[in-house]
Parts: structure tokens; sequence; C-alpha cells
């Protein structure tokens, strides 16, 4: 799926989602990424919704985002309360949804200039 955004120039959004990629300012990415408004692309250290633990949240806190928009996936998949406690200690706020959706998401949450971070997973092919 291709995704169109209007955001200013400058900006990281998602270009494109579909089975096994992901495609951010028109670069392919095919492992999990977290990105931000601005910025590099990171290779999330997480590499399956099954094999997530504190560790992984513990790197989005320290990049104080205002919200996490976590992707899971093809399908909404909620981690387990326990993995968050760094995100909650931080007061950082986060939504759960599948992948496709955590895409168009962040898209709008950016152009509305909110310090937002998506961090997504990716099926395999």
């Amino acid at each position: 799926m291709k995704l169109h955004s209007d955001s200013p120039s400058g900006l990281n959004t998602i270009t494109g989602y579909g089975a096994g990629f992901i495609e951010i300012n028109k670069v392919p990415y095919s492992h999990p990424v977290l990105v931000g408004p601005s910025g590099d692309i990171v290779r999330w250290s997480a590499t399956s919704f099954e094999g997530l633990d504190e560790s992984h949240f513990a790197q989005i806190a320290s990049q104080n985002p205002e919200l996490l928009i976590f992707g899971s996936g093809a399908k909404q998949r909620f981690p387990r309360p326990e993995l968050l406690k760094a995100l909650i200690k931080a007061k950082i706020g986060f939504e759960v949804m599948d992948s496709q959706a955590a895409c168009r998401t962040y898209n709008i949450l950016v152009g509305e200039g909110r310090q937002v971070m998506a961090a997504l997973l990716l099926d395999p092919q």
C-alpha cells in the first residue's frame, strides 16, 4: 500500500507499507524500525511480537517522545502490560494498532506537529 503525505519536507513520513517492508521517505526497510518526525530511522532491536521484552520499550522511552504508536504487525496485538513500565514511568502515551493503521496514524500526527514515535514490527513475507 502506498501512503501519500502532504507533510512539510524534511519530516520523516511513511510512504509505503506491505508484507515484509516499510517505506519511509521513499526508502524501503525490511526490518522493524523506530521512526520519529526528524532524525535517523533506527533499526528496532525487536524482531518479533513474541520476542518483545522490557528493553525494547526502554529503548523507546530513552528517546522521550510525547506519544508512541506501536504497530504490532499484520494484526493488532497488545504487549504484556509489564513490558510497558518504562513508557508509563516516563509518562509517554502509547497506542497499539496493526502496523498498517500505525503508519497512517503516525503520518497524521507528524502532520499535526506532534512529537510522536512509531515502533513498527513487520510480518515476514
